[in-house]
């Protein structure tokens, strides 16, 4: 009696195998159809969804050979429900490198106007400036940024970035900002009046930031139109802080604006 192999198709005609990846949360995948690249963000009855880096949502479902991950082509399974989940992804999007260490700080620097500036751009981006090497310092005032500039004495080797409010034609901050901008100062700004603003709505469960009439302290007024409490605005922007996870819940305005900075400051 002769043997025969079950599977009669010819050798050379058969696909070679390829791995079988489990389709964790947040894995970045591309879908070889679409050519649609995003996040694993669920995984159900034999279909996966995928986030781009814009937020918009695909369905697909997981057949053999149908994504690639890192070029290589992959069959998605669904995750075991046991596995660990680690995040691939920083808070502002960029590829997670777990067990990464801090790098020693750059003698460069960014500079932000105020406190909850430097609290922000630290809960989204605080993973990724640590492997950088670059620190954050904050202003008291756009006015003091003069003086800073030249204390700090920004050179090839010691660029200087900076974030600035309501930076607009104009206005007093884009006078100062033309002041101290130079081939190693560059000073970038976003269009709202106050960093609360550049947290999308949505984040914090609001319509939308109210408007403030002119010559009132935004915060406050922000606080009583919405009806938030108004003596203390630092326990407020804690309590917004808090509703920040990722890139995903700020402005585009505002994310562009610092990895301008980022790229600056680390830039050759």
């Amino acid at each position: 009696m002769r043997s025969y192999d079950p599977d009669l198709t010819p050798a050379w005609k058969r696909s070679a195998p390829v791995p079988e990846v489990p389709a964790d949360h947040d894995l970045v995948v591309e879908e070889v159809s679409t050519g649609f690249c995003g996040a694993v963000i669920r995984c159900e009855a034999g279909t996966v969804t995928l986030e781009d880096r814009f937020g918009k949502h695909r369905v697909f479902p997981m057949e053999p050979r149908g994504f690639l991950l890192e070029g290589r082509v992959v069959t998605l399974v669904r995750p075991s429900a046991a596995a660990p989940v680690r995040p691939s992804r920083t808070a502002s999007g960029s590829v997670a490198v777990p067990g990464a260490r801090a790098r020693v700080a750059r003698a460069g620097r960014i500079y932000v106007e105020g406190r909850h500036d430097a609290e922000l751009v630290e809960r989204v981006w605080g993973d990724d400036l640590r492997i950088e090497g670059v620190v954050v310092e904050y202003l008291e005032g756009v006015d003091d940024l003069p003086s800073i500039v030249a204390e700090f004495a920004p050179a090839p080797d010691a660029r200087l970035g900076v974030l600035v409010d309501h930076l607009v034609p104009g206005s007093k901050e884009s006078r100062i900002a033309a002041q101290v901008t130079s081939p190693d100062v560059l000073v970038v700004g976003h269009p709202y009046i106050d960093i609360w603003e550049a947290v999308k709505p949505s984040a914090v469960g609001i319509r939308a930031w109210p408007a403030v009439p002119r010559g009132q302290d935004w915060k406050t007024g922000v606080c009583r139109a919405l009806g938030w409490p108004s003596d203390n605005t630092g326990a407020v922007w804690q309590a917004i802080l808090k509703r920040v996870h990722s890139y995903k819940d700020l402005e585009p305005e505002l994310l562009g604006r610092v990895e301008e900075l980022i790229d600056f400051v680390t830039a050759p």
